[in-house]
């Protein structure tokens, strides 16, 4: 009985060690690595700084800035050498593809699109995502960048 509450604790434990690893952590900006400043410094000129943040994604640390550029959201991901790994882009549906516009609007169903953003990974874009409000529920929905439907989530 003994064993089998120990061994109980431990799955729980190693479950929380697991999640608070993948949790963000908010950090300061000394606390960023020097290549990473570097980036955050070129990439934030005429922006306005909201915060910095770390956590690990598929085994690897990456680092956050989150920027307001002329009012919209910009996040930047990058490793620890600055090579930047995903940049989300706040964007309206008017500067948005036609295709793109029509397939937001199919996934979004009868929910109302609140927020939309361009998904660019390592320089490419992939995807645009936006978060969908039905009734109380929120949802996010994606589709690529021909308005097409996704055969995995970016």
């Amino acid at each position: 009985m003994n064993l089998k509450i120990t061994a109980g604790s431990l799955v729980i434990a190693l479950a929380t060690f697991s999640a608070a690893q993948a949790q963000e952590k908010k950090l300061k900006r000394e606390q960023l690595p020097p290549a990473v400043e570097k980036i955050v410094a070129e990439q934030s000129k005429g922006a306005t700084i909201v915060g910095f943040s770390t956590e690990v994604e598929h085994g690897q640390r990456l680092y956050e800035v989150e920027l307001k550029v002329d009012g919209r959201g910009k996040d930047i991901s990058m490793d620890r050498n600055g090579n930047i790994a995903e940049v989300e882009e706040e964007v309206s549906m008017d500067s948005l593809p036609d295709a793109v516009k029509e397939g937001l609007k199919k996934a979004a169903g009868a929910g109302t699109i609140a927020k939309i953003e361009s998904l660019t990974k390592n320089g490419k874009l992939v995807a645009y995502e936006a978060i969908v409000k039905t009734g109380t529920k929120r949802s996010e929905i994606q589709v690529g960048p021909d308005g097409q439907k996704l055969a995995h989530p970016e």
